[in-house]
């Protein structure tokens, strides 16, 4: 079992300066498509309908996500919502989310909408004005949830696609408390098969995991994130 554990007392944000301050050493390893595969499901493509890049992630990841769905019960899998995301989403998304969290708290300081915002997604700058690696424009991060046998998605709580609607984060967190108990349970299963294989888990996104970013570095011990922000080489 990882040492990392989701359920804690105290969440530490993606932007939090733990976390920042962990360096990164880019391995070069290459991405992996999986719509040259069959082994994961994915899609549709979330967000906007011309994002094409979802699908990919690096070569470790999918062979460990490969290892994870190994190990779910007989009838469930896995299903990829997003994994590599450009600079350029990351920044429309977080702006998206910033202007609904403030609007919704219109007396907050900048740095209260900032982390909140954080909550459910990685800033591409951060508070100071520095640039930030975000973990899905790494393609060491995925976003998944669980499928049946007839490719339909399982009580969760709240489908990824809908963590835009999530105004209090109440529903997202891995470990909410105001969900069903087969949506509590169905996460503990897909929890467990993950931790099993080296991911962690973003707390306040039970769909959120990574491998070799800045987050899973700190709670793994590790000196270094072995990703850095992924590049695609264009045709």
């Amino acid at each position: 079992m990882s040492s990392y554990a989701v359920e804690q007392h105290t969440i530490l944000l993606i932007a939090d300066p733990k976390i920042l301050s962990v360096p990164t050493m880019d391995n070069h390893e290459l991405m992996i498509d999986l719509k040259n595969q069959q082994a994961i499901a994915y899609g549709p493509s979330p967000e906007i309908p011309n994002n094409t890049d979802y699908t990919q992630l690096r070569e470790t990841v999918y062979n460990k996500l490969i290892k994870a769905q190994n190990l779910l019960p007989k009838g469930l899998h896995f299903c990829l919502y997003e994994g590599y995301r450009s600079l350029q989403l990351q920044k429309k998304l977080f702006d998206e989310r910033y202007a609904r969290v403030k609007a919704k708290h219109p007396g907050w300081s900048q740095s209260q909408l900032f982390e909140e915002t954080t909550k459910l997604v990685s800033p591409v700058v951060n508070l100071d004005g520095s640039n930030n690696i975000p973990p899905h424009s790494t393609g060491g991060a995925i976003d998944v949830y669980l499928v049946d046998d007839q490719s339909n998605a399982v009580d969760m709580g709240i489908h990824p696609k809908d963590w835009m609607q999530d105004l209090n984060s109440s529903l997202s967190l891995t470990n909410s408390q105001v969900i069903s108990e087969d949506a509590k349970t169905y996460r503990r299963i897909m929890t467990n098969a993950l931790l099993a294989v080296g991911f962690v888990n973003y707390p306040t996104e039970y769909w959120h995991w990574s491998y070799g970013d800045r987050y899973w570095a700190y709670h793994q011990h590790k000196p270094h994130a072995i990703y850095n922000s992924y590049h695609n080489p264009k045709p």
